[in-house]
Order: C-alpha cells, then sequence, then structure tokens
C-alpha cells in the first residue's frame, strides 16, 4: 500500500475512533480551518470552516453516549502527491435500530489535501440513503 494511503486511512481511522469516543478536539484535529462540510442534518447548503464544524457535533456525542455505533464498514482511498479522496461507509445507529435496518450505512466522502506535508480533511459529504 503506498504511504500517502496508508497515512490517510490511519487519518481516518482516528476521526472515527474519535466521533465514536466523543473526542471533540481529535475529530476537529486533521481538519483544514477552511473546511466545507454537507452534512446529514440542515442546513442543506452545507457549512464552512471549523467553528460551525465544531457546533455539530454534541448533539451527536449526546446520542453515542446512548449506545449509538459509528464503526468503519468500508474505506476506499485514492491519493495522488497533493490531492485525495476517500469514500466510507459507516455502521451509524443506536443496536435496536441497526437491528430493524441491518443494511443500513452512513455514507462519507472526505475530500483532502496535503499541507505543508500533512493530509488535512478539506471537504466531507456524510449521507443516508433514502427509502
Amino acid at each position: 500500500m503506498p504511504e500517502d494511503e496508508r497515512r490517510i486511512r490511519a487519518l481516518i481511522t482516528r476521526w472515527a475512533d474519535a466521533v465514536h469516543r466523543g473526542d471533540l478536539e481529535a475529530v476537529l484535529a486533521d481538519h483544514a480551518e477552511d473546511l466545507r462540510l454537507y452534512h446529514v442534518t440542515p442546513p442543506d447548503d452545507g457549512i464552512r470552516g471549523l467553528a460551525a464544524h465544531r457546533a455539530l457535533w454534541p448533539p451527536f456525542f449526546a446520542r453515542q453516549v446512548r449506545g449509538a455505533l459509528f464503526e468503519i464498514d468500508v474505506l476506499d482511498v485514492t491519493a495522488d502527491p497533493e490531492v485525495a479522496f476517500a469514500h466510507t461507509l459507516l455502521r451509524c445507529g443506536t443496536p435496536g435500530e441497526l437491528a430493524e435496518r441491518p443494511t443500513l450505512r452512513l455514507r462519507l466522502t472526505f475530500g483532502l489535501r496535503k499541507l505543508r506535508g500533512r493530509w488535512v480533511i478539506a471537504h466531507e459529504h456524510h449521507s443516508f440513503p433514502h427509502d
């Protein structure tokens, strides 16, 4: 596996682990200041910047405390020397929700760029499929 792909996989795995633990600083650690995020919840035109990104997480962490899972199921990475993207499917939900819909996956797409030799997440898109 190429080194950049390995580093990006490690970054996304750390991010998912931080989300599961509710560690906000670790969730934000590898993001660009000018991040653009399209999230499952409004606003539909997305958010920009780390401050807005920070504000999204406390309600989700409250859900995690009630036993929700946030586990990577599939992670595919494509990387060039300066830009990369990753597609991820995650098991995201309470055990009851996942028992009711065992194939349900949260879909994430990450756009990354290398900034001073370090990979950072510059774009995220989170979605669930519509029924």
